[in-house]
């Protein structure tokens, strides 16, 4: 019986081990396929076609060829990374995205649409 219980210990060791290094592997794919994207999502932001919402994603604002898709990709690695983020920390995905949306708020160019804590919508000065 305890053979079986330390054989077991280790086989749900092991699993665990090879589904965090997935998901670590997941959030690297995620952050490369961000960085990728950098160029297109300022390109909509700039023309008023993408902002950022309080909570770390992207939201159409003014629809374009292909802004609903890249925001929709974009906001499928952002949740991702968020997952991964709050599970090493110990935090919620809620939480790293809104943390996320302010540091990206802070560091947005002049005339990108913000969403603010308040919900209502600006123009960063």
């Amino acid at each position: 019986m305890n053979r079986r219980l330390v054989f077991l210990v280790f086989v749900l060791a092991g699993c665990l081990a090879g589904l965090t290094t997935a998901i670590a592997a997941g959030a690297a794919d995620a952050k490369a396929r961000m960085r990728e994207r950098v160029a297109e999502i300022d390109r909509l932001k700039i023309a008023g076609n993408v902002g950022e919402n309080n909570r770390g994603f992207l939201e159409v604002r003014k629809p374009a060829d292909n802004a609903a898709a890249v925001v929709a990709a974009e906001n499928k690695d952002r949740t991702e990374l968020f997952s991964d983020t709050a599970s090493r920390t110990g935090s919620t995905s809620d939480a790293v995205g809104r943390s996320f949306a302010k540091q990206i708020a802070s560091a947005s160019a002049p005339g990108v649409w913000i969403q603010g804590q308040d919900g209502e919508w600006r123009q960063k000065r």
